[in-house]
């Protein structure tokens, strides 16, 4: 068999490229039968470098001049045709089926994505966070009292916010979708910075109810529209890391807000104003320079970086990717959704275990977690005391972040990983449904601290959803309904807790419980769901002979995850 260097590194030595057979001109003449091509969607076992895996393994022997791309549809002709990316793909001039890189290349440019993409997606995420939890911090300095409002105030608040944001988000994302997320975000940014420093000037129930609102309406779809960014970036099997790397950073704002929150306060009587006022305005004011440096720390894509890769690092970012994932190349950055494209996403029965999961799964802690500060201040501590007793649980809670999504990577199993949750929140649950008046105010402190410190599977679940989308169209509605799917479970459990059950919440805490027990069967049984769909189209794959999989992949009107050479993940 006669070989060429492939397009790539010059510095590569020639034993280090594919061995490719070629016609009298030099071009590729691969066929099916030659290339060992996995099923699309099924793990390929990469040998390089992983930035997280290394923070649990002493050593990891890395061959870093040994070449890095991955197996995929573009080695073989017809199925390179099959998926070659359209002219109007933003990236189509720096795709290159014959590319090759090494380990030491891609680890180079992961690296640099993780460090000018990454850490400033955690930065918004982080000013997001500040802006939507501060109130935690403003209930322990009288809040409430304040105003005139009752915890059933507090609870219709909660509700009009997750509403709100619930309503937003397929709007949002389609907005995203159709001007870009490097200028939409920025611009979702600015607006709810300024409703969240408004909170200044509150003034009633009315007021209050108006903020949470509007906070929440322009809040919405921020996620979904930084899930579908980051994939841009990297592959699937990186996305689920960097999505806890991503909701990290919702720990340390909360970290962050606690601190500030034990400062701030003590402001209380400066101008005659309550210290939670100040909290407001000076959180308000730091989001909103957020927002506006993001209209430059915000690139478009892996190819419109203004400078920040040269065009090797581009080859690499836009091939690796697609090599991964070649229905990235669907559509373009800024091409928006049909009417039709939209229904056709939300009616994939397939992705509708994730949606319903994502209704559920935070319902178990979600009460305990939105009345930490409140129940510390029944317990007798006061304003200082309760803001910095939240911190253990803010702390234990990134510790199992980072647990599950380790977890997740080093089994290849969604399902396990994020059942954790419910595994983790039952027995505390029921601990909590048997305290009376007579428990001590530490023993009740430990307990729900435990609760609220649960591991937070919600980024497994969003890459989750993604992976399986397997189509730009899809991904961008499957984001946006799972994630409504999410704040549509926080507004049922925005109300679990109700006055005449406090202060204990007997009844609420009975029917968490029940949540989880029904919630560890909901994971089973979408485990048997994705290995049954798995297992059905194996079934039909392996019996075809090779020609009949060639005529399969060159004719076929199947898209995304309906396509019988896709493998789901679970």
């Amino acid at each position: 068999m006669s070989t060429t260097l492939l397009s790539g590194n010059p510095a590569l030595k020639h034993d280090e490229t594919d061995s490719i057979s070629t016609d009298e001109k030099g071009s590729p003449t691969v066929s099916v039968s030659d290339v060992k091509i996995p099923p699309l969607g099924a793990p390929v076992e990469e040998t390089g470098s992983n930035p997280f895996t290394q923070i649990f393994k002493k050593k990891m022997k890395v061959e870093l001049d040994a070449i890095a791309t991955q197996p995929s549809v573009f080695d073989d002709p017809v199925s390179l045709e099959a998926y070659r990316p359209p002219p109007q793909y933003e990236n189509t001039h720096r795709f290159d089926p014959l590319a090759r890189w090494t380990w030491g290349e891609e680890n180079s440019v992961v690296r640099k994505i993780d460090i000018r993409i990454m850490i400033w997606a955690a930065v918004m995420f982080f000013a997001m966070d500040m802006d939507r939890s501060n109130i935690s911090q403003a209930n322990s300095d009288n809040f409430l009292k304040d105003l005139g409002l009752t915890t059933n105030d507090f609870n219709l608040g909660n509700t009009l916010f997750r509403v709100s944001f619930l309503i937003a988000e397929l709007p949002s994302q389609l907005i995203s979708k159709r001007i870009g997320p490097d200028v939409w975000v920025p611009c979702q940014m600015v607006l709810w910075s300024a409703i969240s420093l408004s909170q200044f000037w509150l003034s009633g129930r009315k007021s209050f109810l108006a903020c949470r609102f509007l906070l929440g309406f322009m809040q919405g779809g921020f996620i979904p529209d930084i899930v579908l960014y980051l994939s841009y970036f990297y592959t699937k099997r990186e996305l689920p890391i960097r999505m806890a790397y991503f909701w990290l950073s919702n720990y340390v704002a909360d970290i962050v807000s606690a601190f500030l929150g034990a400062g701030i306060l003590k402001m209380r009587g400066v101008g005659g104003r309550a210290g939670w006022r100040y909290l407001f305005l000076l959180e308000g004011c730091l989001t909103l320079l957020v927002g506006f440096a993001s209209f430059y720390l915000m690139p478009a894509g892996p190819t419109q970086t203004r400078g920040w890769f040269n065009e090797r690092e581009q080859v690499i970012m836009v091939n690796r990717v697609l090599r991964d994932d070649p229905t990235k190349s669907d559509m373009h950055n800024r091409e928006g959704l049909s009417i039709k494209m939209i229904w056709e996403s939300a009616c994939d029965w397939r992705l509708w275990p994730i949606y319903a999961l994502g209704l559920v799964h935070m319902m178990p802690v979600g009460p305990p977690q939105v009345y930490l500060t409140l129940s510390l201040r029944n317990l007798g501590f006061n304003t200082t005391e309760t803001n910095l007793l939240t911190i253990p649980s803010v702390v234990i809670g990134a510790a199992m972040l980072l647990f599950t999504a380790y977890f997740s990577e080093k089994f290849q199993s969604r399902v396990a990983a994020t059942m954790i949750l419910q595994i983790w929140a039952l027995p505390l649950l029921v601990a909590m449904y048997t305290f009376n008046a007579h428990t001590s105010q530490w023993v009740y402190f430990a307990v729900v601290t435990l609760v609220t410190g649960f591991p937070y599977v919600h980024p497994i679940q969003v890459a989750w959803a993604s992976r399986n989308s397997y189509s730009v169209k899809t991904r961008t509605v499957s984001a946006s309904i799972y994630n409504m799917c999410v704040q549509a479970g926080a507004v049922i459990y925005a109300n679990i807790y109700r006055k005449d059950d406090a202060p204990l919440y007997k009844r609420g805490n009975r029917t968490l419980v029940a949540i989880a027990s029904m919630n560890i069967v909901l994971y089973i049984g979408t485990h048997f769901f994705y290995k049954y769909l798995n297992h059905r189209r194996d079934k039909v794959w392996n019996s075809w002979a090779q020609e009949e999989r060639e005529k399969y992949v060159e004719n076929t009107t199947d898209v995304g995850n309906q396509r019988l050479d896709f493998r789901f993940a679970y």
